[in-house]
């Protein structure tokens, strides 16, 4: 690069062609070294223009000049960059670019490389929007405690909307196919000075006759400028006070109003605002029949635990019905009875036995069986004799045996 540096700026480059070949550059090194001095030397820029030999390549890189009243700039939007775009530019229109300058060497052109454009302008409505923004929060106007709930099952669905825009094709589209339900189309400007006064027209109608259960505010795409009238202050005071619940659907889903922040909710686009507002009806009847299904089979369990219950209130019943507690207290009175005869028979048994016994013993002390022993009985004068100082000389003694009597005379004792 010192070498190209000098050999520009020597004063004798006129012989160079002749005095020194091996100098010679060729065109390749020459468009680097422009490039390298610009993209060294010139910081990013901010360029403002109008937008001429617009083409936007397959590839997604967008490829355009700026132009002014004198000269052009070669520009290239790469699609790293220009997808968040939010608007979309065409021939003529005004912006300011953002960038930092380059050489495209194989062409041995100078262009722009661009990371971000604006519209012309819209740094001033950016700032406007931020302020109003700042002030309405502050205020309250976005705290989640004043959002209305959207109602489940809404009947009617009204629209404030511009009545020959896609919006309000694709909302009926979406709620005849999902919920099918009446549609009432407040129509409206909603785009330039008239529009913020003709949507908070809509709305204030709406309310006052009672119209709708659900509001559907918004539009299609544009860029900020088409979409700031959803940023004027009348018109989110109007979508605050609303007592019907408001769904705001302005743009595309990057894009962000005032409207989407004090709105009772936010929907990316009118169709997803439509499918917000209504339910889908095939959901509706999946649910209906698992709810359906779920009946049934809570009324077969129910049947079932019903019946389990009678059945034993019924073995309860039987258990304390009078007939039943009769029968088992007579049953209870029988096999009392029965276990006290046996007691009393097995008690007589041993009484008997005993009294066998007595009697065996009884039988065998017996005077009769002493007699049947050779043992004899003597009475004198009908007295039994135990001694022998009882007996009586010259009396009859009575002499008692197994097998009889007999009759003696006691002539004389020893005792």
């Amino acid at each position: 690069m010192a070498k190209m540096n000098s050999q520009f700026t020597s004063p004798h480059w006129e012989n160079m062609i002749d005095n020194d070949r091996e100098n010679v550059f060729t065109v390749s090194e020459v468009n680097r070294h422009l490039r390298n001095v610009i993209e060294t030397n010139i910081p990013n820029l901010l360029v403002e223009g109008e937008i001429a030999n617009y083409t936007h390549h397959r590839s997604g890189h967008i490829y355009f000049s700026l132009k002014d009243e004198k000269s052009s700039l070669r520009c290239v939007f790469f699609k790293s960059f220009n997808r968040y775009l939010n608007f979309k530019p065409k021939v003529g229109d005004k912006v300011v670019c953002a960038g930092r300058l380059t050489v495209f060497e194989k062409a041995g052109n100078y262009q722009l490389n661009v990371n971000r454009m604006e519209a012309a302008g819209m740094g001033e409505l950016q700032r406007k929007f931020e302020q109003l923004k700042a002030k309405l929060e502050e205020e309250g106007l976005f705290s989640q405690q004043y959002k209305k709930p959207i109602p489940k099952f809404p009947q009617v669905v009204g629209v404030v909307t511009s009545p020959t825009g896609a919006a309000i094709q694709d909302i009926r589209n979406v709620i005849s196919r999902r919920y099918p339900c009446r549609v009432l189309l407040y129509p409206a400007t909603v785009q330039g000075e008239k529009a913020a006064e003709q949507i908070i027209a809509g709305i204030e109608y709406f309310n006052e006759h009672t119209a709708a259960d659900v509001l559907i505010v918004g539009r299609g795409g544009g860029s900020q400028e088409d979409l700031f009238c959803f940023n004027d202050e009348q018109l989110a005071r109007a979508i605050f006070a609303s007592q019907i619940p408001i769904i705001s659907a302005v743009g595309h889903e990057i894009d962000f109003t005032i409207s989407d922040f004090v709105a009772d909710l936010r929907a990316p686009t009118p169709s997803a605002a439509a499918e917000l507002a209504v339910p889908n009806r095939q959901d509706l009847l999946n649910q209906l029949d698992g709810f359906s299904h779920k009946m049934k089979m809570l009324t077969k369990q129910s049947i079932s635990d019903r019946q389990n219950q009678l059945y034993y209130l019924e073995r309860k019943l039987q258990k304390y019905h009078p007939q039943t507690m009769l029968q088992n207290l007579q049953q209870r009175l029988d096999s009392a009875t029965m276990k006290l005869m046996h007691l009393m028979q097995t008690q007589i048994n041993n009484y008997r036995h005993q009294v066998a016994i007595l009697q065996e013993k009884l039988h065998e002390l017996s005077p009769q069986e002493a007699l049947k022993r050779g043992y004899a009985i003597l009475r004198q004068e009908k007295k039994i004799i135990k001694t022998v100082e009882q007996l009586q000389k010259d009396r009859k003694l009575e002499i008692i045996l197994s097998d009889g009597k007999a009759i003696a005379k006691i002539l004389e004792t020893d005792s």
